[in-house]
């Protein structure tokens, strides 16, 4: 039973990691996005590099599966965090609300994708859950549940670089799936840091200039926290969630990564003073409830009939 359940535990824990990203993050806001995911690639390449050169050397990849590698280095390392970063830019057009609710659009594009290639079938009683984790997770993020829709010069920019966010992360879960179905997760942790940090380089000489128009470097301070993000929110954490996903179906992981919202909300009450409302109360309740039913029907999916 514990094996067969530990798939949506490394989810959780890579999403509960994910959860304190922000945190981190805060403190290399006067760096240009693409700034920051050059060098938290490159810093977590340097340092997974020696664990798993073993397996590196002895994998023989395959061309679709290169291909695989490449795309996924370049929807989920690069395009997913510039354009929801660059979204979040623009909340002075658009409210931050919106950019949160499209990109809680990204199970729908996942399981999208995963029933177009992987073939794989919906489960009524995933179904279900699923439907209620989304409402749930939709309440966390909204107290009142109230959306403001509010128009102006940048509101359709802005709403489709969130949009685009989702579909690149969402999209990107299906393909890792069919990679880690032929690649051990240690690989394709090394391989989407290497493809992402070359893909990365020629776009940070490009648009990573500063104010002054000189290439914008992190100082002493601000290395510090990319390495502790490669430590834990970055390269460890994929390289968990990356073994999780390879004993789950994307349709039920790409839910279980709604521990997110709840987790999130938490830390704002723990840093932030925070209070919650009843109704985010009630929701993560039910989201952390939903989550459990479907780690359960993971896990009864998995157990050999008699």
């Amino acid at each position: 039973m514990l094996k067969n359940s530990t798939g949506p535990v490394f989810i959780i824990i890579a999403a509960l990691l994910w959860a304190f990203d922000g945190l981190i993050r805060q403190h290399l806001y006067s760096l240009p996005p693409i700034t920051i995911i050059f060098f938290e690639h490159l810093i977590g390449l340097i340092i997974l590099s020696p664990f798993v050169f073993k397996y590196v050397r002895e994998t023989r990849l395959e061309k679709r599966e290169w291909w695989l590698l490449v795309l996924v280095a370049i929807l989920s390392g690069l395009f997913g965090t510039l354009w929801f970063t660059t979204a979040l830019g623009k909340v002075h057009f658009i409210s931050i609300s919106v950019v949160f609710l499209l990109q809680k659009l990204q199970p729908i594009f996942a399981i999208t994708t995963a029933r177009i290639f992987l073939k794989e079938k919906l489960d009524a009683r995933y179904i279900k859950w699923a439907v209620l984790a989304l409402l749930s997770a939709y309440f966390v993020t909204f107290p009142n549940g109230v959306v403001n829709l509010q128009t102006g010069e940048g509101t359709i920019i802005a709403a489709l670089y969130a949009l685009g966010a989702a579909f690149a992360w969402g999209s990107s879960t299906t393909f890792s799936k069919m990679l880690l179905g032929r690649v051990r997760a240690e690989v394709s942790t090394f391989y989407r840091f290497l493809f992402t940090t070359i893909i990365a380089l020629p776009v940070l000489l490009l648009f990573g200039k500063s104010t002054t128009g000189s290439l914008a470097l992190p100082n002493i301070s601000q290395f510090g926290f990319l390495i502790l993000i490669a430590v834990s929110t970055g390269m460890v954490a994929l390289l968990i969630y990356y073994k999780g996903l390879a004993k789950t179906p994307v349709h039920i992981s790409t839910i279980l990564e709604l521990t997110f919202p709840f987790v999130a909300i938490f830390l704002d009450y723990i840093v932030n003073n925070t209070v919650l409302s009843p109704l985010q109360w009630i929701s993560a309740l039910v989201l952390v409830f939903s989550i459990y039913q479907i780690a359960r029907l993971r896990e009864n999916s998995l157990e050999p009939r008699t």
